[in-house]
């Protein structure tokens, strides 16, 4: 398997965005996938098919916690997953990672709304891991580390990789990175932190009393941590067609190294 990684963007929206897909992406190795989160329902399937991902290369889907625009598409992968279980075509099966608070909810959910044929799968050939925190995994070759990120609000893990060529990559999230966890981000190639809005920006959408950050607070925090690549997503939408420039020219004042600012259903190399 060769060792280049690339990021597949699928959306970069916070919860309540209409205008783009919520935050939830996929790294590719090879021919295939280690996902995280599935947005809030079945518009990451459409985007999945534009992106010509196929379910069946999804092997490994890690959902960082409960809130709806991370969850709920969830129980659409595990429904097609299950389908193409079901027809032959996905034989090893796709293994779900979670902290041990969210297993339960994730098979409650599919329990309530998907078939028992479907359901059923679920236990064997969907694979559903309880992971720690501190816990490391090898997915696809890419040594991931697990960790909370002590919200506040509801339980959340993020996480810290190693990619097969030594790049760091650490993904806190969809919250700000908090002191407690920096160690996992300091010096690391690849940051991708929620930018809730533009700082500029802070008292109309008051991301702060929704425990999120600003494109200033995030290159700041990437600045000190010695980050080397920033990427900022979980945003409004109401920039969205200038977000871009925006969001570069109020974080190239407090950051040096490389920001990016992702599209949906962009591909980037890692």
């Amino acid at each position: 398997m060769e060792d280049t990684c690339r990021l597949y963007v699928f959306g970069t929206g916070n919860a309540t965005v209409t205008r783009c897909y919520n935050t939830c992406f996929a790294i590719r190795r090879g021919d295939e996938y280690f996902m995280t989160d599935a947005g809030g329902g079945n518009g990451i399937l459409s985007i999945l098919e534009q992106m010509e991902v196929p379910i069946p290369s999804i092997r490994h889907l890690f959902v960082t916690h409960e809130h709806t625009d991370h969850i709920l598409g969830v129980v659409w992968m595990i429904r097609m997953a299950a389908t193409a279980i079901k027809k032959g075509i996905f034989p090893d099966g796709l293994s779900i990672y979670c902290h041990d608070g969210l297993a339960d909810t994730i098979r409650t959910l599919c329990r309530l709304t998907i078939q028992e044929k479907y359901y059923s799968l679920i236990g064997g050939p969907i694979r559903i891991i309880p992971v720690k925190d501190g816990e490391t995994r090898s997915i696809l070759g890419i040594e991931t580390t697990f960790f909370d990120i002590h919200s506040t609000k509801a339980r959340q893990f993020g996480f810290a990789a190693v990619l097969p060529d030594g790049k760091r990559v650490c993904f806190p999230g969809d919250e700000p990175l908090p002191p407690s966890c920096e160690a996992f981000a300091a010096g690391s190639d690849w940051l991708f932190h929620e930018a809730f809005c533009l700082y500029r920006d802070r008292e109309k959408y008051r991301p702060y009393e929704k425990h999120h950050s600003t494109v200033k607070d995030a290159c700041e925090l990437a600045e000190r941590l010695g980050v080397s690549r920033l990427l900022l997503w979980h945003t409004e939408d109401h920039t969205l067609p200038e977000r871009r420039r925006l969001y570069l020219e109020e974080g190239r004042a407090c950051f040096h190294g490389t920001i990016c600012v992702p599209e949906d259903r962009e591909i980037l190399t890692l």
